[in-house]
């Protein structure tokens, strides 16, 4: 029998075959990954310091979660990209969330003085889908502070403005079960886009991280001032906080210092490490190392390579072909 030759740039059956096998082979590879991931407790986390600009105190601390280095992946943002296609986002979250408090308040207990109670804050990168399942709002995450002696007055849930909310009014019925015992809420990348204004708006959040992109040399772009103005006044009538993500310079800490904004991260103030370090205000002028676009759960040493913090801060792109939204945990600043 005689098989037809491959004539390159032509369509081939048996190359489209092994394309189809090839990539099956490859998907089973990263579902394998994944369990393992999870199975083993793979994820690595690191802390990134927030700090008050204006007294120079530490609010608190960002927890990114990060999965080990492996050839399935090429990368971090390929491993969540992945992740966000499959049946098993719920189920990484949920071990990331217990992955994120059980291990800050370990650092925390490492680094306190015996007696000493540390004020600190933790901030934990969530799904807003996943705040309204069932599982989630039964009291989970109640059970598991207490557990750890974490009261949930410490505890900030991050949600990111590409994660749309579709129904807000729903939304905000679910907030409020979670604002009655005591958590707070911040809407991450602020300014980045209209979702996240309308999200701001609607949700009424303690905190709104501003996107690192307004603030890059945020003092030398006057249409980028207006608008941090204009939501810093919103902020000062609701009673919410502003945190300025992604400083990277002292020009910019020094600006926003003394334009008002209460708090700020990013590298020029502390990097994620594998411990809760504190943050300092910059004391020479100097860039940071470039931050990357957010992260999400990183991890895998505890020197932390900028070009793969990509995609910490759980930013699934592809969720909302399964779930009717995208993003998940993020990253870092």
């Amino acid at each position: 029998m005689k098989f037809p030759l491959l004539t390159p740039g032509k369509p081939s059956i048996f190359g489209d075959l092994f394309e189809v096998v090839a990539s099956s082979i490859r998907t089973y590879g990263k579902s394998r990954e994944l369990q393992k991931i999870i199975k083993e407790r793979k994820l690595s986390t690191f802390f990134q310091p927030i700090l008050n600009l204006q007294d120079e105190s530490c609010l608190g601390y960002e927890v990114l979660n990060r999965p080990p280095a492996s050839n399935r992946f090429a990368g971090t943002e390929d491993f969540y990209d992945y992740l966000g296609r499959t049946d098993r986002v719920f189920e990484f979250e949920r071990y990331c969330r217990e992955t994120s408090i059980e291990r800050f308040e370990h650092a925390r207990r490492r680094m306190q003085l015996p007696g000493e109670i540390p004020g600190d804050v933790v901030f934990i990168n969530v799904h807003p889908l996943v705040l309204a399942d069932t599982s989630y709002r039964s009291g989970e995450t109640v059970r598991l502070l207490k557990r750890y002696g974490l009261p949930p007055e410490r505890v900030v849930f991050e949600l990111t403005e590409k994660q749309a909310v579709s129904d807000y009014a729903e939304f905000e019925r679910v907030l409020s079960h979670y604002r009655d015992q005591g958590f707070r809420i911040a809407v991450d990348d602020a300014g980045s886009g209209y979702s996240s204004l309308k999200t701001i708006v609607s949700l009424k959040p303690e905190f709104i991280k501003l996107d690192k992109s307004l603030i890059r040399d945020l003092h030398l772009h006057e249409d980028r001032r207006r608008m941090v103005k204009l939501l810093q006044e919103f902020a000062a009538g609701s009673g919410t906080s502003i945190i300025a993500e992604g400083i990277e310079s002292r020009a910019e800490a020094e600006f926003l210092r003394s334009e008002g904004i209460e708090y700020g991260q990013g590298y020029a103030l502390g990097r994620p490490a594998p411990e809760l370090r504190p943050a300092r205000f910059p004391c020479e002028e100097g860039t940071a190392e470039p931050e990357t676009e957010k992260s999400v759960h990183l991890s895998a040493s505890a020197a932390i390579n900028p070009s793969e913090l990509t995609a910490l801060n759980l930013r699934f792109e592809s969720f909302g072909n399964t779930h009717g939204s995208s993003g998940f945990s993020k990253g870092e600043t």
